[in-house]
């Protein structure tokens, strides 16, 4: 299996993601936009994932890749290849997709609980409630034809899938101790005090273990949905 991954910044990557890619023993190839912005042709990779960032989906003007990008997420799709979008990835994709991308009423950092929706044997189910970890300050509306897959208090749209290719996750399954001490490295000044939505370091940072073992199962679990949409040759 071909798999492709488009980065934003060298602080947010694969996460736990790297052990499902390496047991499977997956090619995997990258855009790594802060370095070179050179996209691959469609017929070079069989999955695309799609990671965070710190920058908005409007932000052309400070970052042109974004165009580029958007386009190559459209040929994508016409493609018929399955998509796995994450946070600002799946910003990008719902974007792509005829969604609007709007702030949220609040920015959600640190583990949250997101609960799913009920859905039906083609959708992607997930368990009733896990422990989630987050970092956004936007949001979007459900992309025409797309399902809701999953919900939290202060986030309408957490996840969504469309058709059996694509699915968008706001959230963090990926995430390990390592990525979100990155993420507090990098993006410090979002962490306001008193907030209920924005956990503070120490919180963050004092997961137990088995919060990442949920997590990293889920993530998992996604990545064995999609890639039952990978023509069997390629496997």
């Amino acid at each position: 299996m071909r798999v492709h991954v488009l980065q934003h910044v060298a602080f947010e990557g694969l996460g736990s993601m790297e052990t499902w890619l390496e047991d499977r023993k997956a090619r995997v190839s990258w855009t790594r936009f802060y370095e070179n912005s050179a996209l691959p042709a469609t017929t070079e990779f069989d999955l695309l994932i799609i990671l965070g960032g710190p920058m908005s989906i409007h932000d052309e003007a400070t970052y042109p890749w974004l165009s580029a990008e958007k386009r190559f997420i459209g040929e994508t799709i016409a493609a018929d290849l399955p998509i796995l979008g994450i946070c600002l990835g799946a910003q990008l994709v719902a974007n792509v997709c005829g969604a609007q991308v709007v702030p949220g009423k609040q920015k959600e950092i640190g583990w949250f609980p997101v609960y799913a929706e009920v859905s039906d044997a083609d959708h992607f189910q997930f368990p009733r409630q896990i422990q989630a970890f987050h970092w956004h300050g936007e949001t979007f509306d459900l992309p025409p034809g797309a399902t809701r897959l999953a919900h939290s208090a202060a986030c309408e749209n957490q996840a969504f899938q469309i058709g059996n290719q694509i699915i968008g996750l706001q959230f963090h399954l990926e995430s390990t101790a390592f990525s979100i001490d990155a993420l507090i490295r990098h993006c410090a000044d979002e962490i306001i005090p008193d907030q209920p939505t924005i956990q503070s370091v120490e919180q963050m940072l004092d997961a137990p273990s088995d919060a990442y073992e949920q997590i990293h199962a889920q993530v998992q679990r996604v990545l064995d949905f999609l890639s039952t949409q990978v023509p069997q040759k390629v496997l």
